[in-house]
């Protein structure tokens, strides 16, 4: 009968003792699963955050540069003023004016306004005499009978305006298609 509680004895040992290193394992799982746990939480919290810094960045862009359009168009306005101030001085004065005073004050005007636009980078597209640019010119008649060689601009119907580079209206032009006798 010892034999037998020598043998039940042993085997509790060996479960016990197996068991011992399995509830260790399962307890160190846990513990790991808690910390994959909270740093998934640290992670989604850190992203909600830089994402609301990044809506935030963008929103403070959009209004810094809307500041700045805001800003250039006060600046340009401002600018502009002075040139209505002259039209309604002359507008005030256009009975006392004789003709001559009249366009010598509507030419000051025009060469103030240029000032001002020639200022802000706008320049007036080059036509009479110029070689035909499809970029710049929009050709709205063809001259034949000119003694200017085809594809030479005769006339000029409509100024032209650049911004730096960029074409913000063509030139309307009368361009020459060569002598056809």
């Amino acid at each position: 009968m010892e034999d037998a509680q020598d043998m039940q004895n042993q085997e509790a040992r060996e479960t016990g003792e197996s068991a011992a290193p399995e509830a260790a394992r399962i307890a160190q799982l846990e513990a790991q699963l808690a910390q994959a746990k909270q740093e998934a939480a640290d992670n989604w919290n850190k992203y909600l955050r830089e994402r609301a810094e990044m809506e935030n960045f963008r929103k403070r862009q959009e209004r810094v540069l809307l500041d700045r359009v805001q800003q250039q168009k006060k600046a340009l306005l401002q600018k502009m003023l002075g040139v209505m101030d002259n039209v309604e001085r002359a507008l005030v004065y256009q009975d006392t004016l004789d003709r001559q005073g009249l366009q010598q004050a509507l030419r000051m005007m025009q060469w103030q306004l240029n000032e001002v636009l020639r200022g802000e980078g706008l320049n007036t597209v080059p036509t009479v005499g110029e070689t035909f640019n499809p970029y710049i010119h929009e050709a709205v008649e063809a001259v034949e009978d000119s003694d200017k060689p085809e594809g030479t601009i005769v006339e000029e119907v409509l100024k032209g305006y650049t911004l730096g580079d960029e074409t913000l209206r063509p030139a309307r032009v009368k361009v020459s298609v060569g002598n056809k006798q």
